[in-house]
């Protein structure tokens, strides 16, 4: 049997139907999903079962499946990449209700395309004091890293940014130093409900230093970008690997700022 035949032996009701996750926000509001790869080189099956289980979710439940890129490693990109993912999604049957090919009323669906909407953000994080410049170089933290895993522990940033004065942060502005943006991590304990493993806490101040959102070379970085997007794009449920799972306190403390 084909690949193709293989992928498409389930159908969206054996496989979502038979589960209970007709919850009440899937009645009240309309179903958007994303899948969102890098185009860094071929789409392997790990992500096209993502794609795949994503798009059955929507379809099952009226809702739309979008195709998002995530280019903003520029380091990284493959020439290409973005087409032959549409072209091997349509080879499996899976076609985006919005890409950047088909276009849609919440693009530009490539994130280097959406860099002022990232600067627009970053901006209003500032001014509220969410976020801060940090200068620290690659060798102090590099230096930070090495001593964690010498004392055997997980390494991690100890936030010495957050608490230049305005004048410090003014003065090594105007010199030109290197710098990228952080955003301040609150202490609170963000639980969330997952519709596969149920309820989950996580309390991601106590086990990482404040993460950077915008890298030195003005991009935004991934957890950045795509809590961002998911807040314009109206993206209304996440499915993805379970490595992410760790991440999404992060992220719901970063979506409560957009």
């Amino acid at each position: 049997m084909s690949l193709r035949k293989n992928i498409f032996l389930w159908t969206p009701s054996k496989i979502f139907c038979e589960r209970p996750f007709m919850t009440t926000a899937l009645r009240i509001r309309e179903v958007r999903v994303r899948f969102a790869p890098s185009p860094t080189g071929h789409l392997h099956l790990g992500g096209l079962r993502t794609a795949f289980y994503n798009y059955l979710f929507a379809k099952s439940h009226g809702g739309k499946f979008i195709l998002r890129i995530e280019d903003t490693d520029q380091s990284r990109i493959v020439p290409d990449a973005v087409d032959k993912f549409e072209n091997d999604l349509e080879w499996v049957g899976i076609v985006p209700d919005e890409s950047p090919s088909v276009g849609g009323p919440y693009g530009p669906y490539k994130q280097s395309e959406r860099l002022s909407l990232y600067r627009n953000q970053v901006k209003s994080i500032l001014e509220k004091g969410e976020g801060y410049y940090c200068f620290c170089t690659d060798r102090r933290l590099d230096l930070l890293r090495r001593e964690a895993l010498r004392a055997r522990q997980v390494p991690r940033y100890d936030n010495r940014c957050r608490h230049l004065s305005e004048e410090e942060v003014k003065e090594r502005l105007d010199r030109g130093d290197n710098y990228c943006i952080r955003f301040k991590l609150m202490s609170d304990e963000e639980a969330f409900e997952d519709l596969v493993y149920g309820r989950i806490s996580y309390n991601v101040a106590l086990n990482e230093g404040d993460p950077v959102i915008i890298k030195s070379d003005g991009y935004p970085t991934y957890h950045f970008a795509n809590v961002v997007d998911d807040h314009f794009m109206k993206i209304s449920h996440v499915l993805r690997g379970v490595e992410w799972q760790i991440s999404t306190s992060k992220h719901i403390l970063l979506y409560s700022l957009t």
